[in-house]
């Protein structure tokens, strides 16, 4: 399955301008740019030397957004045995949900549920598997749409941001499913109790991110935006660089790749 990028280099630009609290004359002054040319880059605009003085006033990496504009990266595409990604529509967007499980004992985790969890469904008993636990990143519609259909043992959210559905917990804690371990990282910003999973036992670890993170992007701090990019830096980019990141929105990728290649965090460039 191959997902599209979810944000675009002007999308960067944005959510970076909203999550500092820049007008557009406010940046353009701080850039050396005219307001005009702000307006420009926001609606699509390529100029390179524009890119990169906004880059340089926004914080981030000048040459991996001008990267992102020209189409110039991709990550490489993931497959993992044991985990499942499940892309949607919601409205005019897509939205990821997965599963993981144990192949010894037949034992399921979902994270999230999409539009509509009925391929999720169809998955786990086309595999003969047990649904043990369904976890969520965050509350938000997109993420918690069909929770009914998968009928899960348990269900488990964040106590920082309760849903009627599920139970709640505190950041830190851990589950078992068969030989895997599940712990949750708390990756709050883009929403109050943003969680991300982080899955080991399988042939490489798993982070599943909730809107924390996306490849070359992240989600917009809807709550705090320097919450967000502090968490993601503790949480998630302190995972080994071979962590597959699965984000609910556009395609898979890796720490590695997103020290690589994510605009957001120029401190891991070279």
């Amino acid at each position: 399955m191959s997902i599209p990028l979810e944000d675009f280099f002007n999308d960067v630009v944005g959510k970076s301008q909203r999550g500092l609290g820049f007008t557009v004359e406010s940046l353009a002054e701080k850039a050396g740019v005219s307001p005009a040319e702000v307006e420009a880059a926001k609606d699509g605009d390529k100029n390179h030397a524009v890119l990169l003085k906004l880059a340089a006033a926004l914080g981030l990496h000048g040459p991996s957004l001008v990267t992102l504009a020209e189409g110039g990266w991709k990550p490489q595409p993931l497959a993992l045995e044991g985990l499942a990604q499940f892309n949607t529509t919601y409205h005019d967007m897509t939205v990821n949900a997965y599963l993981v499980w144990d192949a010894e004992t037949g034992e399921a985790a979902a994270f999230d549920t999409g539009a509509t969890a009925v391929p999720m469904r169809r998955k786990l008993d086309e595999l003969g598997l047990r649904l043990k636990y369904l976890f969520l990143t965050h509350t938000h519609p997109d993420h918690v749409a069909d929770i009914a259909t998968l009928a899960a043992d348990e269900v488990w959210v964040s106590s920082r941001e309760p849903h009627p559905e599920a139970r709640s917990f505190e950041p830190g804690t851990s589950w078992r499913l068969g030989s895997l371990s599940i712990e949750a990282r708390s990756t709050w910003g883009h929403s109050k109790g943003g969680t991300t999973y982080v899955i080991r036992g399988l042939a490489r670890p798993v982070a599943v991110v909730g809107d924390a993170l996306f490849a070359s992007s992240m989600g917009g701090g809807m709550v705090s935006f320097a919450d967000a990019l502090a968490t993601n830096r503790k949480e998630i980019f302190t995972l080994p660089d071979e962590t597959v990141v699965a984000p609910g929105h556009g395609p898979l990728t890796t720490v590695g790749e997103e020290k690589r290649h994510n605009p957001f965090y120029p401190e891991f460039k070279s």
